[in-house]
C-alpha cells in the first residue's frame, strides 16, 4: 500500500478516548451506619436513600433498627446497599457464638466484629486480654465453620506496656489468625499515641476491615478508649494522617473500608469526607 496513503487514512480517524472501563476504578468506600444512629431510628428508609445517594454501596452495622429482616432486607436491595459486616458483643460470642454467626448469616455479612473487651473502668489488664484471646479463638472458630470472620476492633486501652511491647501485641500474637483477625479504627490507634501507618506494616494481613475517622488538630489523646464525639472532623482535614493511611493500607492487607463519623455534623461531613477520599491517587 502507498504510505502516504496509509498515513492520510490514519490521520482521517477520529481519536479515540480510552474506554471508561479501561480507567482505574475507584477504591469502594462503605460506611459504618452508627455514623448516623441519630438519623435512622426516625426513618428508616429515608436514611438508606440518602446514604445510596453518597454513592455508597457498602454497610456495616447491627440490628435492623425494628423492621422486619425481610422488609430491611428489601430497603437494602431497593438501595443498592450490602451489609459487609455486622457487630456483636463480647458476651454473646463467650456465650452462643453460633447464634452470632445466624444473625451475621442473615444479615448477609461476611464480617463479624466485636468493639469492645470488658474490663473495670479504665483498668484494662493481662487478665482481660487473656480472657479475650480465649473467647475470640473459641468464638471465631465457630464463625469459620459458618463462613464469617470475626474482627476485634481496639479502642486504644489495649496499649497498655506489657513486657516489651503492649498487651496489644499479646493479644496479636495470641489470636490464632485463621480464627480471629482485626479492624483498625485509625482514630482509635492514634488517640492513645500509637502509629496507624506503623502498625499496618508491623502486622500485615491482620487488619481486614478499617474504620476511617479523623481528629481535630489539637485534641488530647488517652489511652482510655474514650473521646469528645465532636472532635470527629471532615477526613483529610485532622491529625490522623489520612493520606499517608490510605497509600498502605491495602497492600496491608486491608479489604473493606467504612467512613465513621460520630460527630452531630456526620451528614454533612460524610460526604465531603467520601469527596477526599477518592481525591486521592
Amino acid at each position: 500500500m502507498n504510505y502516504f496513503l496509509l498515513l492520510a487514512l490514519l490521520l482521517s480517524q477520529p481519536w479515540q478516548n480510552p474506554a471508561p472501563e479501561n480507567l482505574p476504578p475507584k477504591r469502594e468506600i462503605g460506611l459504618q451506619l452508627y455514623s448516623l444512629r441519630d438519623q435512622i431510628p426516625k426513618d428508616v428508609a429515608g436514611t438508606l436513600r440518602n446514604v445510596s445517594s453518597w454513592g455508597i454501596h457498602e454497610l456495616e452495622m447491627s440490628g435492623t433498627y425494628g423492621l422486619p429482616l425481610a422488609d430491611f432486607q428489601t430497603l437494602l436491595q431497593q438501595n443498592n446497599l450490602k451489609v459487609v459486616s455486622t457487630g456483636a458483643d463480647f458476651s454473646e460470642l463467650a456465650k452462643d457464638p453460633q447464634a452470632v454467626a445466624d444473625q451475621a448469616k442473615a444479615l448477609g455479612a461476611k464480617y463479624v466484629v466485636c468493639f469492645w473487651i470488658p474490663h473495670k473502668g479504665d483498668s484494662f489488664t493481662l487478665k482481660d486480654t487473656r480472657k479475650a484471646v480465649k473467647v475470640f479463638n473459641a468464638a471465631g472458630k465457630v464463625l469459620k465453620e459458618n463462613g464469617l470472620s470475626l474482627c476485634y476492633h481496639p479502642h486504644g486501652y489495649e496499649f497498655r506496656p506489657h513486657t516489651n511491647g503492649t498487651l496489644f501485641d499479646y493479644l496479636m500474637a495470641q489470636c490464632d489468625p485463621q480464627y480471629i483477625n482485626f479492624e483498625m479504627d485509625v482514630f482509635w490507634i492514634k488517640h492513645p499515641g500509637q502509629d496507624p501507618v506503623a502498625l499496618l506494616k508491623k502486622y500485615p494481613n491482620r487488619f481486614l476491615l478499617m474504620h476511617l475517622k479523623d481528629r481535630k488538630p489539637g485534641t488530647q489523646g488517652n489511652p482510655n478508649g474514650h473521646a469528645d464525639v465532636e472532635s470527629n472532623v471532615v477526613l483529610g482535614t485532622g491529625d490522623v494522617g489520612i493520606a499517608a493511611i490510605m497509600e498502605v493500607a491495602e497492600a496491608a492487607g486491608v479489604r473493606h473500608f467504612f467512613i465513621e463519623d460520630e460527630s452531630s455534623r456526620s451528614v454533612e461531613q460524610i460526604p465531603q469526607s467520601l469527596a477526599f477520599l477518592h481525591s486521592l491517587k
